[in-house]
């Protein structure tokens, strides 16, 4: 007959610690007997304490390695080609890195696919730290559209550091005749204008479309792989538009061989004097704002991720960034681990609105 024995039908056994243990004589087994010692103490015992052991170690580990941290080169992969706002951004950051931690932040360019192929590499190397992406917000744009992706964006990926935001430019070629974005609306109601990106569901992608469904026009867009291509397209007239970045308009500018219209911001942006914001110009409640930042395969440990976080920071509020930002039409944009926590997942449904308005279909 099965005989049921439990620590508290022993006197003398009984542990508030312990978790009560059952056994059926049906099924015993040869457990050695040790006075006052149930095996449901052990076992709870050892559990409690691995589990304790478990975090103490983590949270040991992780702190004794952002105290050595970096020890070797760290790479920084940009997920486009040279030349772009987010290669700009993150060549002067890991610079400033560099001067600032003692170990030099090596960027790799790895483009292709839209910034995704950039992008999974880096989610499935290890979370040390060695390994860091630097991104814009193309990135939630264009996981926003996408029918498949090979990685879970909001559980591979975490943000560490957010660089600089901006609002982007209305820049057309020489030869288009519009001198203003109520002109660029006029003309494209009677001819349809092509406009340019740095690729499908990138952030060119998504403010040319949602250029063309607030003015109530249609346009051709006319993907590159990479912005500079794209950029080296309008300067040479080979495209009508595009609505960019100043720190990727920069040489084109520079050069003469385009004509700046407006500003995306909701109003005229202090960081372009004398220029209209695209809103009063034609097509009402249009806003449009880039971001750019750093980010790191999931896991990485939380003193670590502060580690980095601090230093980029301290990095942005430096005389030589200042500069940079004010040389590139950006504003640095400084956040805390705490205000970054969930950024990524906020971005992403931010953008599926945009998407829906815009009516970008999924890619």
């Amino acid at each position: 007959m099965a005989h049921e024995v439990t620590a508290n039908s022993i006197p003398g056994l009984h542990d508030p610690g312990c978790v009560e243990f059952r056994r059926s004589d049906a099924v015993r087994t040869s457990i050695p007997s040790f006075p006052g010692v149930t095996m449901s103490c052990i076992h709870a015992r050892s559990g409690v304490r691995a589990a304790a052991f478990g975090v103490a170690l983590a949270t040991a580990t992780g702190g004794a390695f952002a105290q050595n941290y970096p020890a070797r080169p760290v790479q920084v992969i940009v997920p486009y080609s040279a030349g772009g706002s987010i290669d700009i951004m993150t060549r002067a950051v890991a610079q400033g890195l560099s001067k600032s931690l003692g170990q030099n932040f090596v960027v790799e360019n790895r483009p292709g696919a839209s910034g995704m192929i950039g992008s999974e590499f880096v989610t499935r190397a290890k979370p040390d730290g060695y390994t860091l992406l630097g991104h814009t917000s193309s990135f939630p744009a264009t996981t926003s559209v996408r029918a498949k992706l090979p990685f879970d964006p909001v559980k591979t990926i975490v943000p560490i550091a957010t660089f600089a935001r901006a609002p982007m430019l209305v820049a057309v070629h020489n030869s288009v005749p519009a001198k203003s974005v109520k002109e660029l609306i006029e003309l494209a109601k009677k001819k349809e204008l092509t406009y340019g990106s740095s690729g499908a569901g990138g952030n060119n992608h998504f403010s040319g479309s949602l250029f063309a469904a607030a003015a109530e026009i249609k346009m051709t867009h006319v993907p590159f792989k990479g912005i500079a291509p794209a950029v080296a397209s309008l300067s040479g007239g080979e495209i009508d538009l595009i609505i960019s970045s100043a720190a990727a308009l920069g040489p084109a500018m520079q050069a003469n061989r385009v004509r700046i219209l407006a500003v995306t911001s909701s109003k005229p942006s202090p960081l372009f004097p004398g220029l209209p914001a695209v809103a009063e110009s034609g097509a009402p409640g249009y806003e449009y704002q880039l971001w750019w930042g750093l980010f790191a395969p999931a896991g990485l440990p939380q003193p670590l991720l502060e580690q980095i976080n601090a230093a980029v920071n301290k990095v942005l509020a430096g005389p030589e960034m200042q500069k940079f930002f004010e040389r590139e039409k950006a504003e640095a944009w400084p956040q805390t681990p705490k205000e970054l926590d969930g950024f990524l997942a906020r971005e992403i449904e931010r953008y599926r609105k945009i998407a829906k308005i815009a009516e970008i279909k999924p890619l």
